[in-house]
């Protein structure tokens, strides 16, 4: 794995690593490629996330339909204290999907209060984001040390998998695990547990299943924002790639799929068209009312994440909710051998 480091950024307690390989225009070509000559047709969440993508999300957490954000974060507010004594001194906080780590702030200060001093690794594919969010960081708390890894989750971990770090804090929050399938999740989290000692932490985001009119109102809001951060997929396929495609030509279009228990996102053409991308040499057909599938959001059961995490190699040590239970907190440790 060819890995960048870059160790000035204004800060000596600031360093980056940036995987150059899986964020490059050649994985971006072949993804599309595949996912655009496929049937029926998709496109990986994780290239939502450019600048523009990223803070569009950053804009959807803040909106009043968008219940994951603030639920999430008043269960942390709550339970800082008790994250912060699981973690043990020396412990270095690992977040998977950190963004703009803003619900991270409370748990870095309980680290902080606690023990008064942390390393914190924040996990990103937006470099933009990581390093802005870090510098934010890093103004705020004199104690704070950080490592930025700008990579997808599974290069993130073989990176990770390398280094010596005797107490692991990971967080993985956002219920970010709701976009993997059934069998990509026990995977990653798989991997995960791999790269863990048996006094180390997993504190994991997952949605519950709830009402589908709540859901379907999280995933389209009035504002057209969420609608917005999905046609930007295709914007960045025109943008990176020469595509041709007219958005005026595309609707933003969810379901929620009760069988698989998880809210769908789609961009649905309106008319017969044919899309030309120049970076893949193709012409993309669609039908009028094809679909391409950008985003599953899987919702949890109590006993599915029982399962889950059972399946996995862990063992689930603790579980907090918020006053409806609309959202879980849980935090898993490594089952023996």
């Amino acid at each position: 794995m060819e890995v960048e480091s870059i160790s000035t950024l204004a800060d000596s307690r600031l360093r980056v690593k940036t995987s150059l390989k899986d964020s490059s225009v050649q994985q971006f070509e072949t993804d599309v490629f595949y996912g655009l000559t496929s049937k029926p047709k998709r496109l990986s969440p994780k290239y939502f996330y450019d600048e523009e993508g990223s803070k569009l999300f950053e804009e959807i957490c803040d909106l009043p339909e968008y219940y994951p954000t603030r639920t999430e974060h008043s269960i942390i507010e709550a339970r800082t204290p008790d994250i912060a004594e699981l973690a043990g001194p020396e412990a270095v906080l690992i977040e998977f999907g950190s963004g703009s780590s803003t619900k991270t702030r409370a748990i870095i200060e309980a680290f902080l209060a606690r023990f008064g001093r942390l390393h914190y690794i924040p996990v990103d594919i937006s470099k933009t984001m990581l390093t802005d969010s870090a510098h934010a960081l890093l103004r705020n708390y004199e104690n704070l040390r950080v490592t930025g890894v700008v990579s997808d989750y599974v290069t993130a971990l073989q990176l990770l998998n390398d280094q010596k770090i005797k107490n692991r804090f990971i967080i993985f929050l956002g219920s970010s695990i709701g976009n993997f399938t059934k069998n990509e999740a026990r995977d990653f989290l798989r991997r995960v547990r791999d790269t863990m000692q048996p006094n180390d932490h997993f504190l994991l985001g997952m949605d519950m299943v709830k009402s589908e009119e709540t859901l379907l109102a999280a995933y389209d809001d009035v504002q057209g924002v969420t609608a917005a951060f999905n046609m930007n997929l295709l914007t960045r396929i025109n943008r990176e790639l020469g595509g041709s495609f007219d958005l005026t030509k595309f609707r933003h279009k969810i379901l929620f799929n009760p069988e698989e228990s998880r809210i769908e996102m789609h961009l649905e053409s309106t008319v017969k068209q044919e899309v030309a991308i120049h970076g893949i040499s193709r012409t993309i057909n669609f039908e009028q009312g094809e679909t391409i599938h950008t985003e599953n959001s899987y919702k949890f059961s109590k006993e599915q994440i029982r399962t889950m995490v059972q399946a996995s190699g862990f063992e689930l040590e603790k579980t907090w909710y918020d006053q409806n239970e609309w959202f879980s907190l849980n935090v898993m440790k490594p089952a023996p051998r």
